[in-house]
């Protein structure tokens, strides 16, 4: 097993946070591997934010962004995936304000309208079930589901 001194390891945690935004929790993850006394863990992760590498909100307004525009989540799987990183639930109301709510409608019917496309020989019960089937697990709510569901 290798060893490291304290400045070598806040220095890879410094590239670690630098290649991508992480949360508190990937970075007490990760600290674990160099099997650090409680007081050096606490210590660079105080540097870390100190120095602008960690930051919780600059995180969860990241993934947010990132899930909502590029991997097409609903609000309840991002939500999801916040809590996974251990981020506060106050921190999880503030980021999703990064998503617009004419945004988020428009990327519903999207959805449907491209989704709806396989289905075409499936009978209308089949079809919504499936659909709506397809739309939770993308972590949209069930109510907004049906208010743009197509007829």
């Amino acid at each position: 097993m290798a060893y490291f001194s304290l400045d070598e390891i806040l220095s890879k945690m410094q590239h670690y946070c630098a290649y991508q935004e992480r949360s508190h929790y990937q970075v007490e993850q990760k600290l674990r591997e160099f099997d650090l006394i409680p007081e050096a863990e606490d210590h660079i992760i105080l540097r870390l934010i100190e120095d602008n590498f960690l930051n919780e909100e600059r995180f969860a307004r990241t993934y947010v962004r990132s899930k909502f525009y590029h991997n097409k989540w609903g609000k309840r799987k991002i939500i999801e995936g916040l809590k996974h990183h251990k981020i506060q639930p106050q921190l999880i109301d503030k980021a999703l304000e990064e998503i617009e709510q004419e945004e988020y409608n428009k990327l519903i019917q999207t959805l449907l309208k491209k989704k709806i496309k396989e289905y075409r020989q499936e009978n209308s019960f089949q079809k919504k079930q499936k659909l709506i089937k397809f739309m939770l697990q993308k972590g949209f709510e069930y109510e907004k589901i049906r208010e743009f569901l197509p007829e």
